[in-house]
């Protein structure tokens, strides 16, 4: 059985291959697609050999749902952290910044909201490098779901705001390095 079921999914990565290849399809498409067929044939090879087994498919089922029913109580407890990891996959597949980039968290219309550089992205939050006008740079985390609930503006070079801070800041050094001597 997991011999028919390893050529099946062989014989299925080579039909998609060629669909792709003969549509133009995107290749995220036909790994989706593969992973999800894949999944099922090895699923249904694993049940029909537990069957052969002896094995009773209600028990399965029974288990199964158990399982399910304890995993969606468990998500609806983590919400807000699968809701940030989710945020996360999206921010990273859709690419609505990318690291170094100068971003601007807007929190309505063209009010000013959190801003800096991008320096990193896990799963839970997005950091941002801000400069201020007095030469300190701190970091701000801001948990990803945030990119989705408010607009988001982007700059690929550094914007004027951060000049002006950096400049600011060169200004203000070079007056504390003359006070100092």
């Amino acid at each position: 059985m997991l011999v028919a079921a390893w050529l099946l999914t062989t014989l299925l990565r080579h039909l998609l291959r060629r669909l792709c290849t003969r549509y133009e399809l995107a290749p995220a498409f036909a790994i989706g697609v593969r992973r999800v067929l894949s999944t099922v044939i090895y699923i249904s090879a694993l049940l029909l050999f537990l069957n052969r087994m002896g094995i009773s498919g209600s028990v399965v089922w029974t288990t199964l749902t158990g399982f399910v029913a304890v995993g969606a109580v468990a998500f609806f407890a983590a919400w807000s952290v699968l809701s940030n990891i989710f945020c996360a996959l999206l921010i990273l597949t859709t690419r609505p910044f990318r690291l170094y980039d100068y971003i601007e968290v807007l929190e309505g219309g063209d009010k000013p909201g959190l801003r800096g550089r991008v320096v990193d992205i896990n799963f839970i939050f997005t950091t941002l490098q801000e400069s201020h006008a007095n030469g300190d740079d701190t970091v701000l985390q801001v948990p990803n779901s945030q990119f989705f609930q408010r607009s988001t503006r982007r700059w690929r070079q550094e914007p004027e705001w951060s000049r002006i801070a950096h400049a600011k800041a060169a200004e203000g050094a070079d007056w504390r390095d003359a006070a100092a001597r």
